[in-house]
């Protein structure tokens, strides 16, 4: 099977197949022709690439993300008994926010809502667009990896949400050709879905539950992602069938449950109370695996400085905590697992490795997008760069850069060096300098601009580790930000080579070097150096002002949902995440 089969296949389920369903074998070639007329003349209006898109509509829909799609609310009215209802209430409203009408835990993107709506408007399904169902992994088939399984499950809800019963039977029937070649915790992704939308998908559902009683999948993972009902149809049916095997259908004992649920309230003193009692280990517990999978990185970073767990131990699926790790998402837990030893190199049971298992769960569109300078990159890209490298690269690295290396023995120059690295960074790729810091173990770095070079030096901007003493002595405080700061940019060349050459182009320049000095040059040389100085201070400023407003929005936000939300890194019992 090629890589053109998902797309091939969705022909299936659209073109004139869906229009000539419809029509009764009387039905005349003059009235085929008007209706296809009729279906691509309202197929016109709603063409999302025309500028004119939203010349005639009179309301619009809001998807998750705020993004808007103009719609024409009596077509819709007439095609759709929701969207009847929902414009024709006592408000008529013009603006329908999505989210407000959708369970919240599933998520419908803008493309899965324009190829419903599409449907409604043509009488015709969409080939599945392209870029957003292939993933990575140039040896995918694109068949039944996370981004073509994740689509259809998001246009079968949004059918089902805005009650399209042929199209949920469409979709349906197309989920249930491809679930054999899905992976299992895709399958519970659309088990899930399925179980949401109750008798139009009861097929669907049982299908999948076959798929998951016959599957490797512990107990953890299934109570973690599906309904308590769901679990024990499933663990009643291991039972009937002989195929629990050891311990699988078993639920943890008190002493491990007590473990996780320590990993889970961010305690690790109650963690190493619970150790000393001796009645289990960390990899008997498999707490490694089940911090990666449940719990922030902050708490898997001080498991992990217990060294009291195998790094590279296997759960009962066969994974690793970096497989593991693969599958949240999460750079700065695949950075701390990394840079304690995990092997990127370890083969899952059915011969993936965790850069495998990252790629297949990232879309294409999403990783070859360009993000702005200074803007955060994206996780899903981030965690495949740091795979990569890892498995490109020798963890083993020497000087952080040229100028620090002919820093010699000057820790005054050494710690400028990397005090006005690490704040570049931050400038320039935030997403990428916080993971570093944070594995690091950096809390902050003073903001010092170039500004600060030559005679602007006075006036840079201090924290408590001062380098403009006079004279400058060595104290505690500055070898440890020196090993801090240099472990950041150590971490930065290893992982995010990509970022540390443009960092390498700016800070090992050597008209930046010169700068700071005029020596005998000529009014000429002096004009020029100023006016490269000048060049860089604006890049800096620019980046700098953006990743503020950034940072405040975020601020923003943030306090305005802390009244509903509390752990913001923990992934609770998402019946999946994309």
């Amino acid at each position: 099977m090629d890589s053109r089969t998902v797309f091939s296949d969705s022909n299936d389920i659209s073109g004139s197949s869906s229009m000539t369903e419809s029509f009764s074998p009387d039905t005349s070639p003059a009235d085929f022709t008007s209706l296809k007329r009729l279906s691509e003349t309202l197929e016109s209006i709603f063409d999302t690439s025309s500028p004119d898109f939203d010349f005639f509509a009179d309301a619009k829909l809001v998807v998750p993300g705020g993004k808007e799609i103009p719609v024409h609310r009596c077509i819709l009215s007439a095609r759709s008994s929701f969207f009847k209802n929902v414009f024709s209430g006592k408000e008529r409203k013009k603006e329908v926010v999505l989210k407000e009408l959708m369970k919240e835990c599933v998520e419908v993107s803008y493309d899965g809502v324009v190829s419903v709506l599409a449907y409604l408007y043509s009488g015709k399904v969409r080939e599945l667009p392209k870029d957003v169902c292939v993933c990575v992994d140039n040896e995918c088939f694109h068949v039944a990896c996370r981004p073509a399984v994740g689509f259809l499950v998001e246009v079968l809800y949004a059918s089902f949400t805005f009650q399209i019963s042929e199209l949920v039977d469409k979709f349906q029937r197309h989920l249930l050709d491809i679930l054999d070649k899905a992976a299992a915790d895709d399958v519970m992704m659309v088990l899930s879905v399925a179980n949401i939308c109750g008798k139009a998908c009861e097929r669907l559902l049982s299908s999948c539950v076959d798929i998951i009683v016959k599957s490797n999948v512990d107990i953890i993972t299934l109570d973690k992602a599906l309904p308590h009902d769901i679990v024990k149809q499933i663990t009643d049916s291991r039972t009937e069938l002989g195929l629990q095997g050891p311990e699988s259908n078993d639920f943890p004992d008190k002493h491990v449950k007590r473990i996780h649920r320590a990993l889970e309230s961010d305690d690790v003193e109650l963690l190493r109370m619970l150790l000393k009692e001796g009645h289990t280990t960390l990899d008997d517990a498999y707490a490694l695996h089940y911090a990666v999978a449940y719990c922030d990185a902050k708490t898997t970073a001080e498991l992990l400085d217990l060294a009291l767990a195998d790094v590279n131990h296997r759960n009962r699926r066969g994974y690793t905590v970096l497989h593991v790790a693969a599958m949240r998402k999460e750079p700065k837990i695949i950075v701390s697992l990394l840079t304690k030893g995990a092997r990127p190199s370890d083969l899952t049971s059915d011969g993936r490795k965790a850069l495998q298992i990252a790629k297949r769960l990232t879309r294409l569109v999403d990783f070859t997008k360009p993000t702005e300078e200074g803007k955060s990159a994206p996780k899903d890209r981030l965690c495949i760069e740091i795979l990569e490298q890892a498995e490109r690269r020798d963890p083993l690295l020497g000087e952080a850069s040229l100028s620090l290396a002919m820093a010699g023995d000057d820790l005054r120059m050494k710690l400028l060096y990397l005090e006005n690295r690490v704040g570049l960074a931050k400038l320039l790729f935030p997403m990428e300098a916080k993971v570093a810091m944070d594995i690091a173990q950096v809390d902050g770095s003073s903001e010092f601009p170039l500004a600060s070079i030559g005679k602007n030096m006075a006036n840079a901007q201090r924290t408590t580790v001062d380098l403009n003493e006079a004279p400058f002595k060595i104290k505690e405080e500055h070898l440890n930000r020196l090993k801090a700061l240099s472990r950041t940019v150590e971490l930065g060349k290893r992982f995010f080579p990509r970022c540390s050459e443009v960092l390498n182009k700016i800070m090992d320049a050597d008209d930046l070097s010169e700068i700071a000095y005029m020596g005998n040059d000529t009014p000429e040389e002096r004009q020029l150096k100023k006016q490269r100085y000048l060049e860089l201070q604006e890049i800096l400023t620019k980046a700098f002002t953006e990743d503020k407003e950034e940072f405040a929005k975020t601020n923003n936000l943030s306090s305005s949902c802390s009244s509903t939300s509390k752990g913001v890194d923990k992934p609770n019992k998402p019946p999946f995440r994309k």
